[in-house]
């Protein structure tokens, strides 16, 4: 008898069974993924990339054209035969909004069904508030609708990306009232301008969500995230699947204890974050109001900053070393708001740094697609994830909260 088993398989994560109208939810959804992960696309390359019948593939695309998610626009011309009507995502078939609450500043972004980004406002702001919040939304929703050119009934849901304990960390700074966050309801709070299903993730999550599907996440299976923004997160997908943990705290990156930093409680978010980074300048005696308006061309700053990268590197290192060896990733991924050249720089550093230790295996270390909309579009992704794109939680008949 043979023993030969794949060491891809795996025992299923539940024992919910299913039905036609899950199965049939989820096919559907299947084929709405393949057709909008692809420029262009045909019914027999649907078929053939799906496993799903022909008579099938002909029924979902049917439904999906009526719905008004996919248009037809021509025919293939081939050799022989008939020439294959193709087919493409219609990118303005439905919108989501991502909302993204930090420390220091609040995004909204209108997200189309490609994955493409319409409109977005973003607002720098140190520790907004809950009625703050509540007035940039209101301020800001039409004149979003209005540049992504379309209007409230295309809106499937909202997404909403913040930090955990958002009002229980205490930083720099930071008023006597932020606690309030702790206490209040994100949907209720924004019900009276925001009128759609509203859905709520870490930030760090949300971000590692949309690299995977609209970032250079879609070519890997595996990928540890690295989110840097006013504090630092983490987000792990294996198989495709993000790993949320027992308490749905996993890939906390920010708060691992730091050994080489200053202190015998110092983390390693201490060094590597938004707010650390301001904090170098601070001490150096150059005022810069936000991280967008850093000037790498000042030889000061630019010296501040080189400082930063150097102790950064030094801050992740041990929990890369740590990564590569618990959970062998395909890649880890640097993203957040940390600007592009400072991820580049901190990407090429620790390359360098990871190469001259000895590891079973070392994944490349590549800087995210999505940078500064990041958790904001990763949010926006959260209601296409539960109304029209395919998980396993589709196929659930038990267990699902």
């Amino acid at each position: 008898m043979s023993t030969d088993i794949s060491r891809g398989a795996r025992l299923a994560v539940s024992l919910s069974g299913t039905n036609l109208a899950r199965a049939s939810d989820y096919n559907q959804r299947v084929v709405l993924q393949a057709i909008r992960t692809s420029a262009e696309t045909t019914r027999t390359e649907l078929s053939r990339t799906t496993g799903l019948t022909a008579p099938t593939i002909a029924n979902i695309t049917r439904r999906l054209i009526d719905e008004g998610l996919v248009k037809e626009i021509g025919r293939l011309q081939g050799p022989r035969g008939q020439p294959a009507i193709r087919l493409k995502i219609d990118a303005l078939g439905c919108i989501a909004i991502g909302l993204n609450i930090d420390r220091d500043h609040l995004t909204l972004v209108a997200l189309d069904l490609a994955g493409e980004v319409r409109s977005r406002i973003t607002r720098d702001m140190a520790f907004a508030l809950p009625e703050d919040v509540v007035g940039f939304v209101r301020d800001g929703l039409e004149p979003l609708l209005a540049e992504a050119g379309v209007k409230r009934d295309r809106v499937i849901g909202v997404g909403v990306a913040l930090p955990d304990d958002l009002g229980a960390i205490t930083l720099p700074g930071r008023p006597h009232d932020y606690d309030r966050w702790a206490e209040l309801s994100l949907p209720e709070l924004l019900r009276p301008v925001l009128p759609w299903p509203v859905l709520i993730d870490n930030d760090a999550a949300a971000a590692a969500l949309g690299e995977a599907q609209s970032g250079i996440g879609l070519t890997l299976s595996s990928f540890f995230y690295i989110f840097i923004s006013s504090g630092l997160g983490g987000g792990l997908l294996i198989d495709r699947h993000y790993v949320e943990g027992a308490n749905r705290r996993s890939a906390e990156l920010g708060l691992l204890p730091d050994p080489t930093g200053a202190g015998p409680d110092a983390v390693v978010q201490d060094i590597v974050s938004l707010s650390a980074l301001m904090q170098y300048l601070a001490k150096a005696g150059l005022s810069v109001a936000s991280p967008s308006a850093i000037d790498e061309s000042d030889p000061a700053v630019a010296a501040v900053l080189d400082h930063w990268v150097e102790d950064a590197t030094r801050a992740l290192t041990a929990p890369l070393v740590n990564i590569n060896c618990l959970i062998d990733p395909h890649a880890i991924i640097i993203g957040g708001r940390l600007p592009e050249s400072l991820a580049d720089a901190l990407v090429e550093r620790l390359t360098a740094r990871l190469a001259d230790v000895r590891l079973p295996a070392t994944a490349p270390i590549l800087r995210a697609t999505m940078a500064g909309d990041a958790a904001a579009i990763g949010a926006a992704i959260l209601p296409f994830l539960d109304q029209l794109l395919p998980s396993d939680a589709t196929l659930m008949q038990v267990g699902r909260s």
